[in-house]
């Protein structure tokens, strides 16, 4: 890529006067840096080792030494953003087509395998440019406008809405599902009926495309996620308990789980625990209780009798391993 490129395309100040003119590729790890590549420094004390391994150029963000004249030392306000300039640059050129889906449809893609011409991409930046860099043209890009910035893409589509091939359910619990798509029979996933729609969603974006898939056997994600806990709140293999601790970090998905739960499971005993920011908007809703911290949650689980316990604005993580044994985990109290 050309020196005088680079500077458009990533509003950059060029601090001296070098004698190179174009860069073979960008790389982030010095290590890994070769002859004419422009070394991004995220890290400043990276900067030595990359010039010694040949580096045509600096890209940098904070004060740096000015290591060999000869050499391109580019200053650019933000890092992040020049890379986004660039890669936008180069989805332009590879003539990309990226379609916008939500959280779960994006964690579902990445359990569907598919061809290298279909990418499903969340991630830091220097992960994203890493991926798309050298991608072929005409790729088609998956991807959440809430995990990656929209503004790196020019030709954005929404999902197809158009009538979809059904999912037909053959058996489901509530945290896992028996199904038939296209004319195959999928037994047991690990997919909550709750995902079904989601997954119909993703599976017509893909026959509308004309592309490959493979279904594999799904895992759980980190929305709806259910842990098994005995009286104690020990973890127990999945679906050895009668005690489910439900986890839903995105307060967007309050009333549709709340809703499936209600009925899907009309013979459990299911309370709902969130944030106390929704007090008003569910205060004579029944079975609801609200917390304003995690020793809350802690609490109403310990003093209430229940079956499945939605709990809405944290993830697992509030659970800890105790120091006897590696194996469970248990409350964090």
């Amino acid at each position: 890529m050309r020196l005088e490129n680079v500077l458009a395309l990533t509003h950059a100040k060029l601090i001296n006067e070098p004698c190179v003119n174009s860069f073979e590729t960008i790389v982030f790890d010095a290590h890994r840096v070769k002859r004419g590549d422009l070394f991004i420094a995220y890290d400043d004390k990276a900067v030595e080792e990359a010039v010694q391994n040949g580096a045509y150029g600096v890209l940098f963000e904070k004060p740096t030494q000015i290591r060999d004249s000869e050499i391109a030392w580019i200053k650019v306000s933000n890092i992040d953003d020049a890379l986004k300039r660039l890669l936008r640059f180069k989805m332009i050129e590879k003539e990309v087509v990226a379609y916008e889906c939500n959280e779960i449809i994006l964690k579902l893609a990445r359990q569907v395998i598919t061809p290298p011409n279909l990418l499903v991409l969340d991630g830091s930046i220097k992960n994203i440019f890493n991926s798309l860099w050298h991608i072929e043209n005409r790729t088609t890009i998956l991807f959440c406008p809430i995990l990656l910035d929209k503004s790196i893409f020019t030709n954005i589509k929404k999902l197809p809405q158009t009538a979809m091939q059904p999912i037909e359910i053959m058996e489901q619990t509530l945290f896992e599902t028996s199904f038939v798509y296209d004319n195959k029979f999928y037994e047991r996933q690990l997919i909550s009926p709750f995902f079904i729609p989601y997954l119909e969603e993703l599976l017509h974006l893909y026959k509308s495309l004309k592309i490959d898939f493979r279904l594999k056997k799904f895992t759980q994600i980190d929305h709806f996620e259910a842990v098994f806990t005995n009286k104690n709140f020990e973890i127990k293999e999945f679906g050895t308990s009668d005690k489910v601790l439900i986890f839903e970090k995105n307060s967007d998905l309050i009333q549709k789980e709340i809703n499936f739960l209600q009925k899907n499971a009309t013979w459990a005993n299911t309370i709902f625990i969130l944030p106390f920011l929704h007090a008003s908007e569910y205060k004579d809703s029944k079975n609801i209780h609200f917390y304003k911290n995690e020793k809350d949650i802690v609490n109403i689980l310990k003093s209430s009798n229940f079956h499945f316990a939605l709990i809405i604005g944290v993830d697992k993580s509030i659970l800890s391993k105790p120091l006897t044994n590696q194996k469970q985990l248990t409350l964090a109290f």
